[in-house]
This record gives structure tokens, sequence and C-alpha cells, in this order.
């Protein structure tokens, strides 16, 4: 056997593999054994089927298989040896000019398109500046925040005439488009939220109705064509909601309006515990705390982008793209190519990224334990049960389910990248200058 690397550049190359009878023949003539031992042929007694037989039955599809798994030991070992980088997976490149007898006697040349992994250089200093933002919640935000929690924890009441935020329980008709009611249409009773209402002139028609008053409602273009809001309004599928273009004509039933709970000790205890807060201001303190607590997390995600784009703008290396693109093609073939040209981009820039990753990692000697995964996993899955619970679940179970979790292939691959990913922005947290700059929680959420 013969292998041999024809660089074309820097960025690709052409690995041939060429094999003779006496590379194949050990490998065929076994197999053709274990099958005769397993062939179930009439005429013959199990395990006792000739190998000639087998051969002659079904000789090419065990030659051709197995000189595919001798290709594919043969290329993967080649390339661990030869330490080559490769991105994507060698592409057999296909020559019409061979052709073969699959006699058992044939020499076989076989090329195969490698993409190389460019050579580059990346390092980080203290001259490197990013911002890191430390964000601070506006009055109107605190504001409207301390509104929903007393609002949680209010009463309910039935005011004669509606205000702002009301919900008005209707009973909703509809109508043809002379403003008679429709013949057999679409009925119900909801509770409408005027909050809700995005069109502020029907907004401002349904402030200062009472109870049995009657309006005509363009239930559309109230709630901007929201197929989702107007199906659950009306209690039919989205795809009738969508093409709905009837008015309703809305009877008030009743006018409720949530009244916000006092500020006083009572309230406090339900929200922190007996005794924890016992005056406004402490009250407000914890709530900006927690507020602030939450735009951490967005902080964190822009620092995490912002380090993304400057890593990607200090190196300047070539892919080679012609070949991922045939290789994208081959290894998704419903990929059209209008969807391989509008997605190219983006896929070049996080391989890129995942070369920048690795490099790091290799040249730093970051060394990634299964504790981590772990403990990320076990995270990811707590914020997503707390979704569903207020009531957490133990430690010991949350365990069990993050076993669960990680013996699924590709929930473990997914996480294990997201801990390198994290393992990586802290290495260039550390190295670099990040300048602290405090902002408006309305400010940062414009960039």
């Amino acid at each position: 056997m013969n292998i041999s690397q024809e660089k074309i550049d820097n960025l690709n190359a052409i690995v041939k593999i060429n094999i003779d009878p006496a590379d194949y023949q050990p490998r065929v003539d076994k197999a053709i054994k274990d099958q005769a031992k397993k062939a179930k042929i009439p005429g013959f007694r199990p395990g006792m089927v000739p190998a000639s037989h087998i051969k002659r039955m079904y000789g090419k599809s065990i030659l051709v298989d197995e000189i595919n798994n001798l290709l594919s030991d043969t290329l993967n070992k080649y390339l661990e040896d030869e330490q080559l980088e490769v991105l994507g997976q060698p592409l057999p490149k296909v020559d019409a000019a061979k052709e073969y007898n699959w006699d058992f006697a044939d020499n076989f040349e076989f090329n195969y398109e490698v993409g190389l992994a460019p050579d580059f250089k990346i390092e980080f200093s203290k001259a490197d500046q990013l911002t890191q933002y430390v964000i601070k919640i506006d009055d109107e935000t605190l504001a409207s925040r301390i509104k929903n929690i007393r609002k949680s924890y209010g009463k309910m009441t039935n005011p004669d005439v509606s205000a702002d935020e009301d919900v008005l329980y209707s009973e909703l008709v509809q109508l043809s488009p002379d403003g008679s009611v429709f013949e057999d249409g679409i009925t119900n009773t909801a509770s409408v939220r005027l909050d809700q209402v995005k069109d502020e002139a029907i907004k401002a028609s349904l402030i200062g109705l009472k109870k049995d008053d009657v309006v005509v409602l363009d239930i559309q273009k109230a709630f901007d064509n929201d197929a989702a809001k107007v199906a659950g309004l009306l209690k039919i599928d989205e795809e009738t909601a969508a093409d709905l273009r009837s008015n309703f004509r809305l009877t008030v039933k009743n006018v409720n309006r949530l009244e916000e709970g006092d500020l006083n000790q009572e309230f406090f205890d339900k929200l922190f515990g007996e005794g924890t807060v016992t005056t406004e201001e402490e009250f407000r303190t914890r709530i900006t705390a927690e507020l602030e607590s939450m735009m951490m997390q967005d902080a964190e995600r822009k620092l995490q982008d912002d380090i993304y784009k400057y890593s990607l703008s200090k190196v300047n290396f070539e892919l080679p793209d012609e070949f991922l693109k045939r290789w994208l093609k081959a290894t998704n073939e419903k990929l059209t190519a209008e969807e391989l040209a509008g997605g190219y981009n983006d896929f070049a820039q996080n391989l890129k990224w995942t070369l920048i990753e690795n490099k790091i990692i290799k040249e730093n000697h970051i060394e990634l334990k299964y504790e981590e995964v772990f403990e990320l996993a076990k995270q990811r899955l707590d914020q997503q049960f707390r979704m569903y619970s207020p009531q957490p679940l133990s430690d010991e179970q949350l365990g069990q389910y993050t076993v669960q979790y990680l013996q699924n292939k590709e929930n473990a691959n997914k996480i294990f990248e997201e801990v390198k990913a994290l393992r990586v922005f802290d290495y260039i947290k550390d190295a670099v200058t990040l300048e602290q700059k405090e902002i408006l929680n309305t400010e940062f959420n414009k960039i």
C-alpha cells in the first residue's frame, strides 16, 4: 500500500491511496469466511455454507465493503500520523477515466480532497481593551417592576367605568360587512386586556365603558394582526385567525381591575420572608438589586459577543472556502445553492472562532474536565425545571436527571462546547484589560 499527499496550496491538498490485492485480500477472505458461518441458505446446514459459494454470490459486494473499510482506516490513520488538522471531512475525488473490474485482482487508486486548517497566531495582552458594562436600573423600569409585583399581590375590584389598564370581560360576536350579526359566525366570551391593545385609537374607544356598553371592534387592527392573540380571544385556530377580516360586536359584561397591593409589612413578609424587609426603602433596594442581577446576564452576553468579534478581528486568515462549500453540499443533499450562499459567511465565522478556541486551549494547556460539563448541564436543567415549577428539585434528583441527559451524545457535545467557550472567554477576560462602564438599562438596550 502506498499513501501520499500532494499539496495544492496552504489550505488544500490531495491524499492519494494506492492499494493492491495483497492489501485487501486477507480482509476480504476473512469477511467471506465470517459470512459463510452466519449464512442461512437452503440446501446447506447452518455454518456449513462453503466460502466459495458465498464468494460467488456476494463476493463483489463484500469486496467493495472491505475496500471502503480499508480506505477509511488507512486515511484516518494517515491524517493522525501526519498530524494534519483538516476541516470538514475528506471528499472522494471521482476520476471517470478509471474503471475497475472488481475481480479480486485489481490495483486501486483513490484520491481524496482535503481542506487544511490555516496556520495563524493570536495573542492577547493588557494592551487589548474591551468594555465591560455595569448596568444600572433607571427609575421608570424600577417603578414598572414594583407596580407589577404589587399587582401580583393585589386584589381584584370591579369599577363602574373602564380605565387604561383594566380588563373587559366581554361577549364577542362576529359581524357581517353591513354591520349585522354574522349568521352562524364566531362568538365567544373573553377577557380583553386593555394594556395589550396595540392601536391607540381603539384603546381610547375601550376606555370609559360601563357594564352592558356595546362597541364595534376591529379585532385585527386592535392587536396588530397577532394571529395567536386573536385565536386565543376567539377560541379558534391560528390559521383561521390569520385570515379573519370581520369586525366584532363587543358587549361589556364586567369591568375588572387589579388593584396594587399595599406596601406594608404583610406584603414585605410575603415576598421576602418574615422580618427580612421592614421598610419601603429596603424593598426598593432589594428589587433594584434583583433587576441589576438579571441585567448582569445580559451584560455578560454582550461582553462575550464583543470578545467573539474582537478575536475574529485580531486574526486575518483564509479558509479553504471552495472545498468547504463542496463539503457542505455533499453532506447536506437538500441544501440549495441559495441557502449555501446565504449561510456560508456565518458558517465560516463560526468555524474561525472554533479554530481560535482550539488554539487557545491547546497553547495554554487548558484542561476541560467532566466535572465542569456535569455541573453546567445540571445548571441548565435546573433553570428549565424552575420555569415550570417553583419548587426546586433536590440535588440528588437533579443529579440523576443530569446523568440521563448527558448519556445522549448530542446533549453531551452541546454542553461540552459551551464549557469550552466559557473557558476561552474566561482566559481572554483575564488576558485583556476590561474597562468597566456604568450604563442605564435603557441605554444598554439600545446597543
